[in-house]
């Protein structure tokens, strides 16, 4: 059954807004008005299958509507529809999927704090109620990847007139003047422009600071740069942040002074084949908390015969307690434009999408300079580096899901569906975006891929431990004096990064992992970071997430927290997932102020509810939804 709307019609900001991704419409069945139906309009419909090859549009449309007029009426959701031949119904669908989308009238600025962990410990639950008794609303957002300046606020003011404030002339040069950044996916290979919308973060966050970005976002102080966020800054021994801090992130010249394109030269000498080897022998796998090898996923994709391959990387870092890509992102766009391209060479891949968290407006604009950049000067596009290989990289928003950093979930996000995971299998690397090949990776996990071409093989494979090679992010908040990302070789022990980043003497408990991940108590900081040994320790290293709470934070609140984020970021396909959150929110809520026997029958219905989400969930997110909470009750005697 279809959903059809009543009579609404897109007002002429809306029409404008669709037609500046879209193009204007060809006739009145792809949109336009009837008064300028022609002749032919009238005998027959045309444009249909054109149109539908172009659903993947629909995300990026919704984000123009949202961006331009800040939310998505029917009238304008049904325009979408007919440019895209997109059935209402589904569309609708997607657009209430994202919780960055609002399909009811809501002010044209909105005001994000984040009231997640590293948040909550820091004080958010006082900084919203503060600023909402001035009169200004707040929309309580999952993690923002601020956690080193907690509590954080992302204030998001939408309009045509509105400006990003870039403290980057380069950045700014680029996006221009004319409400669109270039260089962002117009689906399947067709660049678009990417809407303008202006941003203010503001982190760490007072009522004062928040209600004053809330109220002029395009006045607010420049974020600090991204080498704030990096503790280590300046020492010589870092590989993956060597470059954050000493190199201009908005100039490529810069970057190739610092060794930019070297690794890519050398993989255009080696040859696909033996790229794939050398990342192979290097012992690399995936950072994002799979573990699974890069090398072999490379060769898999690489091995398929249907074409076209894609290559996806997945910068939709939302897990709580993770900033590292964010960093990365900020600090060093070339290197992961320069990672991408090695990637889809080896991989027989000639268009790379980057999806990127809707959450980070500085990493948009650095990365589209970079792209753009790279363009220009011949390092993307139909004959990279006068190689003779093609490859280009579209740049696609995510809208506030989760869900969407499991990849099949992204996948769908891209194709214009809900960010559902899928079953598998068929794999990505035999079907996956557009039912085509594909190799997904994280930010970290590209990166990486550098210093294994420019060093070689068996010195990448030197640093860290036999089974986990190669240099770590770790991205350390919470209750310590450093907080950031810290890089550190795999092997390093929990309490080594803790006394870099300045842990305090009270401290409580570490989570590892971040919210799928993992309580361990102070006197286990001899755990040995890598991914065999937080597994033989009853832990999981997850993305690099390390938090410290000392014992001023309420245990019982972050466990409330955890669970509140779980059941919000179910996408509600399977049973065990969608009803297995609610009642594990339900039970936390029961027991919050309760200890031993008053608590005994609601924590055996959590294990058989955690069980029951562990064993049958369709993805991880179900399948993590319990370890914080079962290793905070069984480690740190939580409820006792």
């Amino acid at each position: 059954m279809d959903l059809r709307f009543g009579d609404g019609k897109p007002t002429d900001e809306e029409r404008e807004a669709v037609d500046a991704l879209l193009g204007p419409p060809e006739s009145s069945w792809a949109g336009a008005a009837r008064d300028e139906m022609d002749a032919a309009d009238l005998r027959w419909a045309r444009g249909g299958r054109e149109a539908r090859d172009r659903r993947d549009q629909l995300l990026p449309a919704l984000h123009a509507l949202n961006d331009r007029v800040g939310w998505i009426s029917e009238g304008a959701l049904d325009y979408v529809c007919r440019r895209l031949t997109v059935p209402p119904a589904e569309a609708y669908g997607v657009a209430t999927f994202y919780a960055m989308f609002s399909v009811r009238p809501r002010p044209a600025t909105v005001l994000h704090i984040c009231t997640d962990l590293a948040c909550t410990a820091a004080g958010a639950s006082d900084l919203c109620a503060a600023v909402e008794q001035n009169g200004v609303k707040v929309d309580r957002s999952p993690c923002l990847g601020l956690c080193e300046r907690a509590p954080a606020a992302l204030v998001i003011r939408a309009g045509a007139s509105a400006r990003p404030a870039f403290e980057d002339e380069a950045v700014q040069a680029e996006w221009g003047s004319g409400g669109a950044a270039p260089g962002v996916g117009n689906g399947k290979g067709r660049r678009g422009r990417n809407t303008l919308h202006a941003t203010a973060v503001c982190a760490p966050a007072t009522p004062d600071r928040a209600i004053a970005a809330a109220t002029a976002p395009e006045t607010a102080p420049a974020e600090p740069a991204p080498e704030a966020a990096v503790p280590q800054t300046g020492d010589p021994t870092l590989t993956l942040l060597s470059r954050i801090g000493t190199v201009d992130p908005t100039s490529l010249d810069d970057y190739r002074a610092h060794g930019g394109y070297t690794a890519l030269r050398r993989a255009f000498t080696l040859g696909p084949a033996a790229v794939i080897r050398e990342v192979t022998d290097a012992g690399l796998v995936g950072r994002g908390g799979a573990a699974f090898p890069t090398g072999r996923k490379w060769q898999a994709t690489a091995a398929q015969p249907d074409h076209p391959h894609y290559l996806v990387c997945n910068a939709d870092e939302s897990e709580p307690g993770t900033f590292k890509d964010r960093v990365l992102m900020e600090g060093d766009p070339y290197a992961l434009v320069e990672a991408m391209t090695i990637a889809a060479y080896a991989t027989g891949a000639h268009l790379g999408y980057l999806y990127l968290r809707g959450e980070y407006p500085r990493a948009l604009a650095r990365l589209t300079h970079a792209v753009e950049q790279a363009r220009t000067r011949g390092l993307l596009g139909d004959d990279v580096l006068g190689q003779g290989y093609a490859f280009d990289i579209e740049i696609r928003r995510g809208a506030g899901a989760y869900i969407c950093g499991e990849e099949t979930a992204l996948f769908n996000s891209i194709e214009g569906y809900r960010g559902e995971p899928r079953s598998k299998p068929p794999f990505p690397v035999e079907k996956g975006l557009f039912g085509k090949p594909t190799v997904e990776n994280n930010v970290e996990t590209l990166v990486n891929v550098l210093p294994i071409l420019t060093r070689g093989a068996e010195a990448y494979a030197a640093i860290g431990t036999a089974t986990s090679t190669g240099p770590k992010l770790f991205c350390v908040s919470g209750s310590v004096a450093r907080p950031g990302v810290y890089e550190l070789p795999f092997g390093a022990t929990l309490g080594e990064l803790l006394t870099l980043a300045g842990v305090r003497d009270n401290l409580r408990a570490v989570l590892l992992g971040g919210a799928a991940g993992g309580f361990v108590r102070p006197d286990e900081l001899d755990i040995p970071l890598t991914f065999e040994g937080t597994r033989e320790a009853g832990t999981t290293l997850g993305s690099g997430v390390v938090m410290a709470f000392d014992d001023t934070v309420p245990l019982p609140r972050l466990l409330l927290r955890i669970a509140e984020f779980f059941r919000d970021e179910s996408c509600g396909q399977c049973v065990p997932c969608r009803v297995g959150t609610v009642r594990q929110e339900e039970a936390l809520h029961r027991i919050a102020d309760r200890t031993g026997a008053a608590a005994a029958g609601d924590i055996a219905l959590l294990r058989e509810v955690g069980r029951a989400m562990r064993d049958a969930s369709i993805c991880g997110l179900g399948q993590t939804a319990w370890n914080a909470v079962e290793s905070a009750i069984d480690r740190l005697g939580a409820y006792e």
